[in-house]
């Protein structure tokens, strides 16, 4: 038998959420359906790869991919996050290589893959909460600057107190935008060639950015998050959800 990964508590506050949204009823089937998506969410093979204990592998695939389309896995992630302290919100991006079974899919959007000297990747945006767990994410192509998504992450959080980045995030617009907003930043300045005042920001502070750092380390320790294995942006999208669900599934139970 493959190893599992939900016990009985955790599988029982997952199905609650899912229930409530209205998207799924409860069929027996469900719980080995969902640890097949957790296996390959961990291991990162071929769908078609999937041990027999976990049913039919294109069956695993179609529900996986019908929630993928419902936003079940996002609604979960959103639910579980619900309760973020937002008192210091820490934000950065990390780029995932896309292997090249990802690339190819029948549609005009780029996916959010973008092919450049190191090969085709993608980017996750991420921002998380005071205790360094997850809030809200947004995929791009991964050229792009990290400051290229920070209003729209700043807009999708509920509350905008400390925003906290490196110098990535440097802007006089975004610092404007987050005051207005009636938060303040703690972003250094990059120093082209001239003197910074280094007793304007709170480094103290800024030491615990490595708080989102740790979130991307460990949802990289999930081989499909690491690799992006998925040709659609919207399934990608939604394994990522569901490694940040199970990040906060442990403050429920």
């Amino acid at each position: 038998m493959p190893r599992l990964m939900l016990t009985d508590q955790r599988w029982e506050k997952l199905l609650q959420v899912m229930m409530s949204s209205g998207r799924i009823y409860n069929k027996p089937e469900h719980r080995m359906t969902f640890e097949g998506i957790l296996f390959r969410l961990r291991t990162g093979i071929p769908w078609r790869d999937l041990p027999k204990e976990f049913g039919d592998w294109s069956a695993v695939y179609r529900r996986f991919n019908l929630w993928s389309k419902k936003g079940l896995l996002d609604i979960l992630f959103n639910e579980l996050s619900r309760n973020a302290d937002y008192d210091w919100v820490f934000a950065d991006g990390s780029i995932v290589k896309a292997h090249q079974h990802s690339a190819g899919a029948a549609t005009q959007d780029s996916e959010c893959i973008v092919k450049s000297r190191g090969g085709n990747s993608t980017k996750i945006h991420l921002a998380v909460d005071s205790g360094g767990l997850p809030i809200y994410f947004e995929l791009s192509e991964g050229q792009r600057n990290d400051i290229a998504r920070a209003v729209s992450l700043i807009d999708h959080l509920k509350e905008v107190n400390v925003f906290i980045a490196d110098k990535g995030y440097d802007s006089e617009a975004l610092r404007a935008y987050v005051d207005s907003k009636g938060g303040k930043t703690i972003i250094p300045k990059r120093n082209y060639g001239q003197d910074i005042d280094k007793e304007s920001m709170d480094w103290c502070l800024y030491k615990y950015r490595h708080l989102v750092e740790n979130a991307f380390a460990r949802i990289k320790h999930f081989r499909a998050i690491s690799t992006r294995y998925d040709k659609l942006a919207r399934n990608y999208a939604s394994m990522v959800s569901l490694a940040f669900a199970i990040m906060w599934l442990p403050m429920y139970c």
